[in-house]
């Protein structure tokens, strides 16, 4: 009976184990909103967030391979040289050949790893030939978005039935709100295929712009004005927080982008424009009076004398 059990428990990790493995291509190929047992961050949906699961991938795999050796050999080590068999430590207390090839190594992984590393990140910080320009302000607890140049500006705050559910004390729960907290009455609409330049401050205390799927976080700050940028690849909605502790509200400060194509784009923004004001000059001419009309006395006076 024990045989059995101990057979029938290594099944069942065994089938536990290869069910995380079937699971990891779907978590891997995530792009935008996390998934349950997802087992690595996510590609995102612009060429930075892309970038940055490259740069991820590339330092994983080296300290896998690292990890790997280094424990292998600390078995190698532990078993082949162990007491029970007579192994006796080596008495020395300096090897300079070693210590030069264990410190040689690392740079030159480090150096590898930096290389790409570095011109990718800056990269990240190239806004030149952006399309259009977005500011956003934070405050205490909402966004300001402002359209350069296209003089459409708006506040974006959390929904009003997450905010009810919240302080109602009632239990979310999927089925109700699905993306309970995380959704805003005013979503930032950007078109797609569009490089866009963000310039981020804030009105009061520190914020942090962030939004997984776009790639990047910034922080902003009272005073300074931060740029980023972003060039999002496909249609749809990737949701955000504040990811700086700036005061009692912090974790009811979300972020709701807004992708569309750029056509609906156009139609949105047309119609977010304020209507176009009127000319006072041309009020002004269609109230006065005609100078060559007849004066209304003058006409009435005509009229009688020519039905006389």
């Amino acid at each position: 009976m024990k045989q059995s059990s101990r057979w029938g428990g290594k099944m069942r990790f065994g089938a536990m184990l290869a069910a995380m493995v079937l699971a990891m291509p779907g978590a891997w190929a995530q792009s935008a909103d996390p998934k349950p047992w997802q087992l690595n961050m996510g590609k995102g949906v612009t060429h930075t967030a892309r970038m940055a699961w490259e740069a991820h991938m590339v330092v994983l795999w080296v300290c896998a391979v690292i990890g790997v050796l280094v424990f292998a050999a600390m078995a190698y080590a532990i078993f082949k040289f162990r007491k029970s068999k007579g192994a006796v430590a080596a008495q020395f207390s300096h090897n300079t050949k070693a210590e030069v090839i264990w410190t040689v190594i690392p740079v030159v992984i480090l150096v590898v790893m930096a290389w790409p590393a570095t011109a990718k990140l800056i990269a990240m910080y190239d806004y030149r030939d952006s399309e259009m320009t977005v500011k956003i302000t934070g405050y205490q607890w909402m966004w300001k978005y402002e359209y350069l140049g296209e003089d459409v500006s708006f506040t974006s705050r959390m929904d009003r039935k997450s905010d009810q559910i919240r302080q109602s004390g009632a239990v979310p729960t999927l089925a109700g709100d699905p993306h309970y907290l995380l959704d805003v009455d005013n979503p930032l609409v950007l078109p797609v295929d569009t490089k866009v330049r963000f310039v981020i401050t804030s009105d009061d205390v520190v914020h942090a712009w962030w939004v997984p799927a776009l790639g990047w976080k910034q922080d902003a700050v009272p005073g300074f004005i931060n740029e980023r940028w972003t060039n999002i690849e496909r249609e749809g909605v990737y949701r955000g927080q504040c990811a700086e502790l700036c005061g009692k509200d912090h974790g009811f400060m979300p972020i709701v982008v807004k992708a569309v194509s750029k056509d609906e784009f156009k139609t949105w923004l047309a119609a977010r424009k304020p209507a176009p004001a009127a000319d006072p000059a041309a009020e002004a001419d269609e109230a006065a009076p005609d100078p060559d009309a007849a004066p209304p006395e003058a006409a009435a006076v005509e009229s009688d004398t020519v039905g006389a």
